[in-house]
């Protein structure tokens, strides 16, 4: 039986905080976006984002460690039958009969077990049950990648399911790549209601912003005169462009702040936007080399260097 542990290479008493770490640095190594040409990374990939979907699962993560259910979240046989870890496959499960039914043999595993026990107990009554009881269909994980602006908003999303039918979810706060959504009864069906589909979330890259936490980043090129005169400018933000007010004399390298404006918080409100000023001088511009010529300042902006 796969063991999420190793699979993570994490250890068994790992910490929530120690499962994360590992899962975002394979799956940033393994990510199907980095190794399309590589089928093997997304098997592993796959594989991983499982093993983590389920030991972050605290309930499931304890029914794993007592021997409950494999890393699909399937039930395991009773005492190790049925193959899980460090037991042994029946010739009834292995060739798909029901343990403590009749298998290709023809062997009645109840009656076995009523015979060790005593003719006055029975299979169910020593513990061991005559049939698994019915299960639950597998869960089928999914990827969907989230385009920047869509993740720091939170806009309704739409996922494809494997039966062509589609579904639509809405981001949880605090969203970021590895996130999971779990679509009850949307999974495989099985004898007990179908599996779930879990959705794992990648979030794209944009061209201007990058995200530190919840605050999103932003470096803004501002003229020259802009930066000398001051004044309003517009500027890009996840919500939509806003207005803002440049004071006269900025330089390059200053951080402005916009409240509010960023990736929403677990804990409720949301981050801001750091705007970094950064000052775009043109090339070949010969008006700007005539003035720069005819300019004439005492000011030394290296002064407090003391060389």
């Amino acid at each position: 039986m796969a063991d999420p542990y190793k699979i993570l290479g994490v250890a068994r008493g790992a910490s929530e905080k120690d499962i994360k770490s590992a899962y975002r640095k394979l799956a940033k190594e393994l990510h199907p976006d980095r190794n399309k040409d590589n089928p093997k990374a997304a098997e592993r990939f796959s594989e991983v984002t499982q093993a983590y979907d389920l030991l972050t699962d605290s309930d499931k993560r304890a029914r794993f460690d007592r021997g409950e259910i494999d890393i699909e979240g399937n039930p395991t046989a009773p005492f190790g039958f049925g193959g899980g870890a460090g037991g042994y496959h029946s010739r009834s499960q292995s060739s798909g009969g029901d343990f403590g039914g009749f298998g290709n043999d023809g062997i009645d595993f109840a009656d076995i077990f009523d015979g060790l026990f005593g003719g006055g107990g029975n299979a169910r009554s020593s513990g061991f049950g005559g049939r698994q009881p019915p299960s639950k269909g597998a869960n089928v994980g999914y990827q969907l990648t989230v385009d920047f602006i869509s993740a720091a908003t939170l806009a309704p999303q739409t996922v494809t399911l494997s039966d062509g039918k589609t579904v639509s979810i809405k981001l949880p706060v605090g969203v970021e790549t590895g996130s999971k959504i779990r679509l009850t009864g949307k999974g495989q069906p099985g004898a007990a209601g179908p599996g779930d589909a879990i959705v794992t979330i990648t979030i794209g890259k944009h061209p201007h912003f990058r995200r530190d936490e919840d605050d999103v980043l932003l470096d803004l090129p501002i003229s020259l005169t802009e930066a000398v005169k001051g004044g309003k400018i517009k500027i890009p933000t996840v919500d939509g462009p806003v207005m803002m007010t440049l004071k006269a004399g900025s330089t390059g390298g200053q951080v402005m702040r916009l409240k509010g404006k960023g990736f929403h918080r677990k804990g409720g409100g949301r981050g801001d936007q750091m705007v970094t000023l950064r000052i775009a001088i043109p090339e070949d511009d010969a008006a700007l080399d005539q003035f720069v010529d005819s300019w004439s300042s005492r000011h030394d902006p290296r002064a407090h260097f003391q060389m």
